[in-house]
């Protein structure tokens, strides 16, 4: 008699869809799926996104431009691995840098162009992934200006933070009125352009599984706990966590009005952010001490949004 699972992938090979699975146990490691895939010959994997996705830093760069800066083990990486999908089976255009509207357009870098991201998709294509929206809202100058703001506030305070300090936000709503209500804007245009994004690539790749990744707790639940590693006044600390998971929410809510899939990379990071120990965490911070850029993934980070991944892509069978 079959189980469910065995039902399920049935039915999804019945479809010509890209996944069959077996169950298997890794003894002593549980940050994977406990799943391993083998594909049929039907069709490729084609990764979309910024540096989250890329994976800065972790490798020599590979593939082309090498001013986007992909990592040979970045979280596409890992999937197409895992999936056991080789040469034109995987593409990963992702690219350091990006925004939304450089998957619509090409993106110049350092060091070479890269064209449209959704210029990989055909459709033959079965499984995509899509990391974007944290440079449309400025997230990266964002972390940057708090850290300078907490570093200086520290200097030329008292010596220490206290719990409600927050002089990044603090100037940022003197500046603008509300920076509240100037992120959560950014973040609602961003929306808006992945609604579009999505209903292209579902014109352009009709049979493929599409799934929104997340971006990954970058800083701590305690917000009194992390002025060494990133030299952020606590309030700030609370500040930045919430735009991130606003735009998280963001992703989460478009991805579902566009019937897509949504992989919660931020739940299983929490204990991971860039103030924790230099043993467990996922994402570095300003000075890195594992190899990734400043305040981006590192290879543990990568493992654990691949896993996510997986875990998703399972879960739909």
């Amino acid at each position: 008699m079959k189980t469910s699972v065995q039902a399920g992938v049935a039915g999804l090979l019945a479809c010509g869809t890209l996944l069959t699975v077996v169950l298997v146990t890794r003894d002593g490691d549980d940050n994977h799926t406990g799943v391993t895939y083998s594909t049929t010959s039907k069709g490729p994997y084609v990764a979309l996104g910024d540096s989250y996705t890329a994976g800065p830093g972790i490798t020599d760069p590979t593939g082309t431009p090498a001013g986007c800066d992909r990592s040979a083990g970045n979280y596409p990486a890992l999937v197409a691995a895992e999936l056991g999908l080789k040469g034109a089976k995987f593409r990963d255009v992702s690219c350091s840098g990006a925004t939304t509207s450089d998957l619509t357009a090409s993106q110049h870098t350092d060091n070479g162009t890269n064209p449209p991201q959704l210029r990989a998709l055909s459709s033959d294509t079965r499984l995509v992934t899509i990391g974007i929206g944290g440079n449309d809202i400025g997230f990266s100058s964002m972390i940057k200006r708090c850290v300078a703001m907490g570093a200086l506030y520290r200097l030329t305070g008292s010596g220490k933070y206290f719990t409600e300090d927050a002089p990044c936000a603090r100037e940022a709503d003197s500046d603008s009125g509300s920076a509240a209500d100037a992120v959560e804007k950014k973040i609602a245009t961003a929306g808006n352009r992945l609604t579009r994004i999505l209903t292209e690539v579902k014109r352009r790749s009709p049979e493929a599984r599409v799934y929104v990744v997340s971006y990954p707790a970058l800083l701590p639940t305690d917000s009194a706990d992390c002025g060494r590693g990133m030299s952020l006044a606590p309030g700030d600390v609370t500040y930045l966590r919430e735009k991130e998971q606003q735009l998280n929410t963001a992703l989460r809510q478009r991805a579902s009005e566009a019937g897509v899939g949504y992989v919660d990379t931020y739940t299983p990071s929490t204990d991971h952010n860039a103030c924790t120990a230099k043993a467990t965490r996922w994402i570095e911070p300003l000075a890195p001490e594992n190899p990734a850029a400043p305040v981006h993934p590192n290879a543990r980070g990568e493992r654990g949004m691949a896993d996510a991944v997986l875990r998703a892509v399972k879960s739909a069978l």
